[in-house]
């Protein structure tokens, strides 16, 4: 019994893509569809939002989410920056999936997020679609635990390639041009998460003993210029030009580990340098005591540990029946030989199962039980067998 299957469709008419790529993933199951998931890529946003239209009208009375992106994912391969639309279906007997949109209004001094759901104690996790230009996504994601609790959140940031205002949500029936969509999965569902953030360290782990907002001052005692050039001095030709191409930081996830290796961290960017100060300024906010690592990205660190997650993932909890796949629009065919690479991964992990998804502008995910936003990652959403 096939419960997830796949589709995608490639061309110009973006509306009859759309019907296609849908009908290839309800034709892929053994019965009617309970979720439909899609995606388009396309230059003129109005003809997107008609294929959105078509795309909800063919999911066959099904559960509906979907955005635009640069790039799709369906059928086994990645499709970026052409005209493509691909489509993910699923029947999840003794489970439920009902949609939500939301959107960000001004009170005061703050925004506020409205639309979101009421939790259910059998709720499972979350999808979620955001426009990067509109939706604060980053803040709300990692300030999720205060309304949703420890519910996993996967997703990624949609976009068009027209940049803002090209971006479209679809949800339901509806169309919408900014905010954020989503579908919250629960009841008997068996899904698992995870995120391959495609990083190798260098240098040695440090202790923050010096900090100010997201500059850090000292690392274990020292300025922490002096220890990222004393790291980089140390470095092969090859491991310097990665460094010169965008270092990256990794923040500990467990503070009592004897060792912090690959896959210990969550990535931020390294921003820069402040030569006056010794400093060196990061994409997060971290505290004195914690520990940090520089790390490097390139396309050998990605792929070994995308498919050593993949494999531990197999090992740890079973079999996989279907998967969403969100990658960011810097990995495919700007990191690796082709487009194709983190799907043809996924299958060639967890074999011949439906997945479909998109090259995001950042990708939503768990990391050591807490949602973040990631950049050059891939995060997937798993659906076993059963629970």
């Amino acid at each position: 019994m096939a419960r997830f299957a796949d589709g995608i469709a490639v061309g110009l008419d973006l509306v009859d893509a759309a019907q296609s790529a849908v009908h290839q993933a309800i034709a892929g199951l053994s019965g009617p569809p309970d979720l439909v998931c899609f995606f388009i890529c396309g230059d003129d946003p109005d003809m997107i939002a008609r294929a959105g239209e078509r795309a909800m009208a063919s999911a066959g009375g099904a559960v509906v989410i979907g955005c635009s992106a640069t790039g799709v994912i369906g059928g086994g391969k990645g499709i970026e920056l052409t005209p493509a639309v691909s489509a993910w279906a699923a029947t999840i007997p003794g489970g439920r999936a009902s949609v939500f949109s939301l959107e960000t209004l001004r009170a005061a001094d703050r925004f506020v997020v409205v639309g979101l759901p009421e939790r259910q104690p059998d709720d499972r996790v979350a999808v979620i679609l955001a426009d990067p230009y509109s939706f604060p996504a980053d803040a709300f994601v990692e300030r999720s635990e205060e309304v949703l609790g420890d519910l996993p959140l996967v997703g990624g940031l949609a976009n068009g390639l027209l940049g803002r205002g090209s971006v479209r949500l679809f949800a339901g029936d509806k169309v919408y041009a900014e905010g954020a969509v989503g579908v919250l999965i629960g009841g008997d569902v068996d899904v698992a998460t995870m995120v391959s953030q495609g990083c190798r360290p260098i240098g040695p782990s440090m202790v923050v003993t010096g900090v100010e907002e997201n500059m850090l001052l000292e690392l274990a005692g020292q300025p922490a210029l002096a220890r990222l050039e004393e790291i980089v001095s140390g470095l092969g030709e090859a491991d310097r030009e990665l460094v010169a191409s965008g270092l990256q930081i990794g923040v500990a996830m467990d503070e009592y580990a004897e060792r912090h290796e690959r896959g210990d961290f969550l990535i931020r960017g390294v921003l820069g340098i402040d030569p006056d100060r010794e400093a060196v300024a990061i994409g997060d906010v971290v505290e004195i005591g914690q520990t940090v690592r520089f790390q490097v990205r390139d396309a050998t660190s990605a792929n070994d540990d995308f498919n050593d997650l993949l494999a531990a993932h197999v090992a740890g909890l079973g079999p996989v029946e279907g998967a969403l796949l969100f990658c960011c629009n810097g990995r495919g065919a700007a990191m690796f030989d082709g487009s194709d690479h983190d799907v043809l991964a996924v299958r060639g992990v967890l074999g011949p199962i439906g997945v479909a998804g998109f090259f995001a502008a950042g990708e939503i995910g768990p990391v050591a039980g807490h949602n973040h936003v990631h950049g050059f990652s891939a995060s997937v959403l798993t659906f076993g067998r059963g629970r």
